[in-house]
């Protein structure tokens, strides 16, 4: 194939190619319900990178690792002193996770290879594709741990340290399956940054969209909060003379989602999150009164500024309600990751792509974190979303749309090849 009969506004990756690809990746830890149990730095995760890299070469791309085993799989251009336009995500799963989170994204990128390849096209600048490491968490923690070593966002000393349920460290099982490369992270320049990825909610398939132009991530805080009561017999105690801290802490709950309904952008958008995902009752026994729930807090928003009114307004209420009920009430944060907003260029070259290729699409903010938010923080980074069927995800029956996988693959190559530039065209 070459470009004298294919112009570059007609190129299309090969959808087909495409879908066996993440098909053939999926099988390397497929679990019995049609998901995907891979956990990072496992044998399992190495045969995947193996897996991919031998796809990455084959496609006619060196192969580099850094010390933390972030994987970068490199097409050069034209003029390969320029940094590089990347692509990339994770293949590490949950473990009941899906055929598509993370993977698409990594095996979208090589896609976009091969059909540059397809039809002899030279890019200006190189084409990168990234996979990082441990992305997920489920095995090691902190989350997007690849990626933000990469960016400095904690040491390679910190990460290296981590331990598994086994006591089993990062170190240990990068040096075990034979993924710790020689670069050090960060030293690795990079253009800019394109995401695709499943996205992971219900908002693009309730507004029945294809592609998602998402122009951030949300701002996370994370808090555990006590509730300090008296537990005491459920027959004998007077409702009057109860210290319930069970009833105190489930009207706090009710405020953390009445929060993120109080805290709009000044346009009226509302993308506020308020969650309790976690609750402990002592003594949790049927006929005592609770004297402690502990239970967690998490507040998302679209900038760190609503994030820090969000904050503000539930820790008034918690001194509001402690003060008419005497109960004490402790909000201790447990972490926090800011509101990412992706750069104007990166957002504006998906939403063309999406246009020029016909796509219906519509602007998105991503409520998860991703591989993206550190890359943001290096080089103009842009996100593309899909959508996925009923909005499911981190879960064995996620699923998505092989004309959705296309598409979203389609909009990634025309939003790099904006950026990286064709020579000739």
């Amino acid at each position: 194939m070459s470009t004298a009969t294919t112009t570059i506004t007609d190129l299309r990756i090969n959808g087909e190619r495409l879908w066996a690809s993440l098909m053939e990746l999926a099988a390397i830890g497929a679990t019995p319900k049609g998901g995907v149990c891979r956990l990072t730095l496992t044998d399992l995760d190495k045969q995947g990178r193996d897996l991919v890299t031998r796809w990455a070469r084959e496609a006619g791309m060196t192969v580099s690792i850094d010390q933390i085993g972030n994987g970068f799989m490199r097409r050069p251009g034209r003029n390969n002193s320029l940094p590089p336009i990347m692509t990339g995500s994770h293949i590490d799963t949950q473990p009941t996770g899906g055929k598509f989170d993370g993977n698409y994204g990594v095996l979208a990128g090589i896609e976009v290879v091969r059909t540059l390849n397809d039809y002899g096209i030279q890019t200006e600048a190189p084409i990168e594709v990234a996979f990082w490491t441990n992305e997920e968490g489920s095995r090691f923690v902190p989350v997007m741990m690849g990626s933000g070593v990469f960016a400095g966002a904690f040491t390679l000393e910190h990460a290296y340290a981590a331990t598994d349920t086994e006591g089993k460290t990062v170190k240990g099982e990068l040096e075990r399956i034979g993924y710790i490369g020689p670069e050090v992270p960060g030293q690795h320049p990079i253009g800019a940054y394109f995401e695709t990825h499943i996205e992971q909610g219900p908002v693009l398939e309730d507004h029945g969209k294809t592609i998602g132009v998402v122009t951030g991530v949300l701002g996370i805080r994370w808090y555990d909060c006590v509730v300090t009561g008296m537990e005491a017999h459920a027959g004998p105690t007077p409702m009057a003379l109860r210290k319930d801290a069970l009833q105190v802490a489930t009207t706090l709950m009710q405020e953390v989602v009445a929060c993120a309904h109080r805290h709009p952008q000044s346009d009226g958008q509302n993308h506020g999150r308020g969650t309790v995902g976690m609750v402990q009752v002592f003594p949790n026994s049927r006929n005592v009164i609770p004297g402690r729930v502990k239970f967690s807090i998490d507040m998302r928003n679209a900038s760190d500024a609503l994030c820090d009114s969000m904050d503000a307004d539930i820790r008034a209420v918690a001194a509001r309600l402690s003060a008419q009920t005497g109960l004490p009430i402790e909000i201790t944060p447990v972490s926090a990751y800011p509101a990412q907003v992706f750069h104007a260029e990166c957002v504006e070259a998906v939403a063309r792509a999406a246009e020029t290729l016909g796509y219906s699409n519509m602007r998105a903010v991503s409520g998860a974190g991703h591989d993206a938010v550190y890359m943001a923080r290096l080089a103009p980074s842009g996100m593309i979303f899909i959508p996925c069927k009923d909005g499911i995800s981190h879960n064995e029956i996620e699923d998505a749309k092989p004309e959705h996988i296309t598409a979203g693959c389609n909009v990634l190559l025309h939003a790099m090849l904006e950026r990286a530039g064709v020579v000739g065209a």
